[in-house]
């Protein structure tokens, strides 16, 4: 076995792969960037080697200063993780040339599989069902535009040499071909720098269901079941699940032999992804292959107890599969989060900044039976820069069905603590409770479907306010009561709390009175309803409570603000007022701030750099029409007029580097 390998890649699959490796008595040599110097994947490894300046472009995917690290570190082979360079093969045929292992696929399978428009021809030919497209290479936006209308609207623009939602566009008219043609573009190139672009037809109410393989050098191949990967967010998934929900046994098995038969005609070894569409039939549509692990295997890994990393690097040593297609059984179910830096409430746009807190939920067994999993490659204190994908770590959960792993989820999710920055737990949180998700009935177009207007506020049934108005009350009452302990006084002397109070949040008012019992408190409500509420130990300062209400187990995160509470739970995020009778009568005649008027600027909503300005000083613009556009996290952003207007003056030019809010341009 190999004593030494590299991992040409960063973040939580290096972390990941490490992890591995380590089980195998393997040692490990990482890579940095300058702005990775403090990374985890760095602390992990047993070596880590600086390759240059932040841009990826300028690091991590130069082939000729990683092929130097691996020869200043003697690694014997090189793991590529996914993005970067896992699917390039001029650094394959590099690692082949210097007689380095790579773990991975040959040179050949990665080029027949790995270009999106090839693959789709390798397909047909081999009698695999695909979406109708234009497979050759598009010159320009006039010619996108007339592909599309032969194809017929709606289209996927879609980069040839892309993955993880990058280079990719849905176009549903001549102008969103053409902008769109010119986004997947730029971000084809500055992501995989190839900026080749193709189009195909885009299925509608389609299901995103993926099938592993796994194969060998000496002819073996099988597939570990399927994933579903529909809930997806600009091309880009947010929440896979294995394994699928829709699919029975004859549709699975046919995916999975269309699968392999399709990675056998390449000669395909190591683990790969074949990924299809599926209609409401069941009909299902070749897309493409991913020649690399996927960023959702940990699902595979749950049901299947397979290590697909430890299965690569096996492979890659020249070992037989231990596994026969037959010895493949599913078992239970397993749902994967992706926690990215992304503000829910600011239209998902990138965060950037310190963790001040991070605190994922306990991995391994639970005492319900459950399992859950947190790959990161992040920790409390570090930064999330803006020159990488904002994925910061991958909650996973294993249940024996699919309705106890979302549970686990949901509970895991609401246990979670990240502050800091912007990211998406609440809106994870919020999709483990919607009644369409967790009935199956979903699509790649779930998020548009059900966020029309972006993700706001999550609204609360009257039951769980009232469950969360008595956590608080509870915790209001433990906050006073140690406020009365003044060291030395005499016990004659100490202020006795109220037991009468009013929970105030989001339109609701309860009016509630409380006793201790023992550890525990007793919470009336108006009406005489008794809630029994335990807080487990909790005191104030900390910021995770894991209560129960008359029994329900609530994990809730808290924070003390003045006349008291903010609560975090099940996506929603609320202040709760713990006021006297008195205080809260009074509170009535408060006026309510009004935020300032910020409608005559195009504030840049996230960190980046300014890639175009579009507009001139002095033009009439519509509504709709594009102004700016700014790259962050490997994503380019179109921003556009929100009405009518007249440009005033304009702030920024392409090349500058904001900050969030930073005006752009103003109106007239």
């Amino acid at each position: 076995m190999f004593k030494k390998i590299l991992i040409a890649n960063r973040g939580e699959i290096a972390c990941r792969v490490i992890k591995t490796a380590r089980k195998m008595g393997i040692k490990t040599v990482a890579v940095y960037s300058d702005a990775d110097r403090e990374a985890l994947h760095v602390k992990m490894a047993d070596e880590a080697i600086h390759i240059g300046p932040p841009a990826a472009s300028e690091s991590y995917i130069v082939i000729d200063k990683i092929m130097a690290a691996i020869k200043q570190s003697g690694a014997e082979a090189v793991h590529p993780g996914y993005g970067f360079l896992s699917e390039n093969s001029k650094f394959a045929q590099a690692l082949q040339k210097a007689n380095v292992a790579f773990i991975g696929p040959p040179v050949g399978a990665i080029e027949a599989m790995g270009d999106k428009i090839t693959s789709k021809k390798l397909a047909q030919e081999a009698g695999v069902s695909t979406v109708p497209g234009h497979m050759g290479l598009i010159a320009d936006a006039d010619e996108a535009i007339k592909i599309s209308k032969e194809i017929g609207y709606p289209v996927m623009i879609k980069a040839s040499a892309g993955g993880g939602g990058k280079g990719m566009r849905i176009a549903h008219n001549d102008k969103e071909a053409r902008e769109g043609f010119q986004s997947s573009k730029n971000e084809a190139k500055n992501s995989f720098g190839d900026d080749r672009i193709f189009i195909e037809k885009f299925v509608t109410q389609p299901r995103h269901i993926e099938i592993q393989v796994l194969g060998d050098s000496h002819g073996n191949c099988i597939y570990l079941g399927e994933r579903e990967c529909s809930i997806q967010r600009r091309n880009q998934k947010v929440i896979e699940e294995a394994p699928s929900s829709f699919l029975d046994e004859k549709t699975r098995k046919a995916m999975g032999e269309q699968a392999v038969a399709l990675a056998k005609a390449v000669d395909y070894s190591s683990a790969g992804t074949v990924e299809f569409i599926v209609d409401g039939d069941r009909n299902f549509y070749f897309l493409e292959m991913n020649t690399r692990l996927q960023v959702e295997h940990p699902v595979t890994e749950l049901i299947t107890g397979i290590d697909l990393v430890e299965q690569m690097i096996r492979v890659a040593y020249g070992e037989k599969l231990s596994i026969k297609q037959s010895d493949i059984k599913l078992n239970g179910w397993a749902i994967e989060s992706r926690l990215y830096a992304e503000d829910p409430y600011r239209n998902f746009l990138p965060s950037i900044g310190r963790l001040v807190r991070y605190r994922p939920p306990q991995e391994g067994e639970t005492e319900a039976g459950t399992i859950i999993r947190n790959d990161t490659g992040v920790f409390e204190g570090g930064e999330i820069s803006m020159f990488y994908d904002p994925m910061i770590a991958k909650l996973c959960t294993w249940g024996k069905d699919r309705a106890t792993a979302i549970t686990a989820m949901a509970d895991a999710l609401d246990s979670f603590e990240v502050d800091g920055i912007g990211h998406n737990l609440p809106f994870l949180s919020a999709v483990m409770d919607h009644e369409r998700f967790k009935s199956g009935n979903i699509t790649t177009a779930f998020i548009e479907e059900e966020y029309p207007d972006g993700f706001g506020s999550v609204t609360l049934s009257k039951a769980a306010m009232s469950d969360l108005s008595a956590i608080a009350c509870a915790c209001n009452f433990i906050h006073h009561q140690r406020a009365t302990r003044i060291t030395g006084a005499m016990e004659n002397h100490r202020r006795v709390v109220s037991r009468d109070w009013v929970i105030q949040s989001n339109g609701y008012q309860f009016a509630m009175g409380i006793e201790r019992d023992g550890q525990n408190f007793i919470v009336t409500h108006e009406g005489g309803k008794l809630i029994e509420v335990s807080l487990q130990g909790w005191t104030p300062g900390d910021l995770l409570i894991n209560g129960l209400a008359d029994g329900r187990s609530l994990q809730v995160k808290v924070e003390r603000k003045t006349q008291g509470y903010r609560l975090r739970y099940r996506g929603a995020d609320m202040r709760f007022h713990c006021r006297s009778p008195r205080e809260a009568f009074l509170s009535g005649f408060m006026l309510e701030k009004v935020p300032p008027d910020t409608s005559k600027f195009l504030l840049c909503p996230m960190p980046g750099l300014v890639v175009s300005i579009s507009v001139s000083e002095g033009d009439s613009v519509e509504e709709g029409q594009a102004l700016a556009s700014v790259e962050a996290m490997k994503m380019e952003n179109i921003l556009r007029a929100e009405k009518k207007g007249v440009i005033g003056k304009i702030n920024a030019k392409a090349g500058d580097s904001l900050a969030v809010d930073e005006v752009i341009l103003e109106f007239a």
